[in-house]
């Protein structure tokens, strides 16, 4: 029986996304050629790897067996390729980094744009989501490293601090906040909100600075994306507050107003991986990048 390494990628990918056209666009083939590669690893097999529930697909008990097992065989092999290219004096191989959107959007794009520079017989996959999920995945070894907001409660993980990030009151651009002054939570909260979704890391950090002011906001609109609040606060639809590095480019183009708040509030992001990864070149080399953007944000 002979098992082809397209046919288990293929399988491997729909499990991850749960979706067959997600999938297709991660392996850059089309649907049907995911679709056929899956359904002629299960001919081989003689049993069904996967189901469909509605417009998911989800692992049987024999796919899940499969990748257990497929997925330590196929570490292997990516780290015998990269030490044979280190052989040859050429980093190469893959590096799955989850963050957040937001991280990816405006704290790392500069340093993913230098490493694939450098190191381009790389492959770079990004995943987001929020920080429980990136941590239980790289806890699974599903991700190498995760770039997320702190702290972590898994004590497999080890943590190196990124980046102390302030966090500030947004407005419309006709907004004026007196120089030099910040905010106040009970202020803050007299004013119709737009915050992050109940649940996300950044929205328990800034419900914990308004109880430690002794205020809550009334009913907020709540969203899950950072451009979408910045768009609505645009609109004069409400105020906000988000990451300073997140709305630093609206409020230099005057689209946006930002105050800082009164008693300041940080958030700590971090890089996490699992204390007993093993160090290839290419994870040697990503880490490195990492730390070039720590030194250049300080």
């Amino acid at each position: 029986m002979t098992v082809q390494l397209a046919h288990l990628i293929a399988l491997q990918a729909v499990a991850r996304h749960g979706s067959f056209s997600r999938a297709a666009r991660e392996l850059r083939l089309t649907q049907p050629a995911v679709s056929m590669q899956v359904r002629q690893l299960e001919r081989t097999l003689g049993l069904p790897l996967l189901e469909r529930v509605g417009k998911r697909a989800y692992t049987t008990k024999a796919g899940e067996v499969l990748l257990t097992h497929a997925g330590r065989a196929m570490r292997e092999l990516e780290n015998g390729v990269q030490l044979v290219q280190q052989l040859r004096g050429i980093v190469a191989g893959r590096i799955r980094l989850g963050t957040s959107a937001s991280f990816s959007i405006y704290l790392l794009p500069s340093a993913l744009r230098r490493f694939r520079a450098r190191y381009p017989q790389t492959e770079l996959v990004v995943v987001t989501g929020n920080a429980p999920e990136i941590a239980r995945a790289v806890v699974a070894n599903e991700l190498d490293v995760g770039i997320i907001s702190l702290p972590v409660r898994e004590r497999e993980l080890a943590v190196t601090s990124l980046y102390r990030d302030e966090l500030v009151a947004i407005g419309p651009p006709d907004r004026r906040w007196p120089r030099g002054r910040r905010v106040k939570a009970a202020e803050l909260a007299r004013e119709t909100l737009i915050l992050f979704e109940d649940g996300a890391t950044l929205r328990r950090l800034i419900d914990g600075w308004f109880q430690r002011g002794g205020a809550a906001p009334a009913l907020p609109m709540e969203l899950g994306n950072t451009e979408a609040i910045k768009k609505l606060v645009e609109a004069g639809l409400g105020l906000s507050v988000t990451s300073w590095f997140a709305a630093k480019a609206e409020v230099r183009a005057r689209k946006l107003a930002a105050v800082r708040l009164d008693p300041p509030l940080f958030r700590q992001i971090g890089i996490v991986l699992r204390r007993d990864k093993p160090r290839t070149p290419v994870l040697d080399a990503f880490l490195a990048t990492l730390d070039d953007l720590r030194r250049s944000l300080e």
